[in-house]
């Protein structure tokens, strides 16, 4: 008797995907401050796409300023824990802010996005490099030593000239605006974003 295939995941479609990502992100930090949500994600964590390994980035923003990014560029977590953990980074652990408030939970707007892998890009110079990137798809990673930085494909909204995105991703990295070197990495990767509207829901 021949065996019964294996039943195969129903896959899981962008918008439940993502409404399931965004409530996590949330109640995650909702709950570090004592103000949980009580919303329930529309799709359990054992879900095969929450539970597979995933990098996320959560971006948090108040008034249109940003207010903590965080994010994994490789996978070493289920996709639902990253963005938890990375949600709750961004609000307290980023460097550049500090920890997130109680009365600001209501004004900030959270924004998922799930990375492709890392591409390599080989280039041979910066010319080359400001050929191949593609302005408005690529995510960007630089490294140089101990330097390293990454700008999501959504900054590309605020510096659309290719020539300016590698100029301010090399100062990220904490590099000068006009360096160079033949060693100097670079590798790309795109993702699939979600965001709250402008407000964020309110939480009680």
């Amino acid at each position: 008797m021949t065996p019964s295939p294996a039943p195969t995941a129903t896959p899981v479609s962008a918008d439940l995907l993502g409404a399931t990502l965004l409530v996590l992100a949330r109640g995650a930090i909702a709950e570090a401050l004592g103000r949980p949500t009580g919303a329930a994600p529309p799709l359990g964590r054992s879900t095969p796409r929450l539970a597979e390994p995933g990098a996320a980035f959560v971006t948090l923003t108040e008034g249109g300023e940003l207010r903590g990014c965080i994010g994994s560029l490789a996978p070493r977590r289920a996709l639902a824990d990253d963005v938890v953990a990375n949600a709750r980074a961004a609000a307290f652990d980023d460097p550049r802010f500090p920890p997130l408030a109680r009365d600001e939970l209501d004004r900030i707007r959270v924004e998922v996005s799930v990375l492709s892998p890392l591409e390599p890009l080989p280039v041979v110079s910066e010319a080359d490099a400001l050929a191949k990137i593609r302005p408005g798809v690529d995510g960007l990673v630089l490294e140089w030593g101990r330097h390293r930085g990454t700008f999501l494909p959504q900054v590309w909204d605020d510096l659309p000239d290719p020539r300016a995105f590698l100029a301010h991703l090399k100062r990220k990295a904490g590099l000068p605006p006009d360096f160079w070197a033949d060693d100097l990495r670079l590798s790309r990767y795109h993702v699939e974003k979600w965001s709250e509207p402008e407000a964020g829901p309110k939480a009680p």
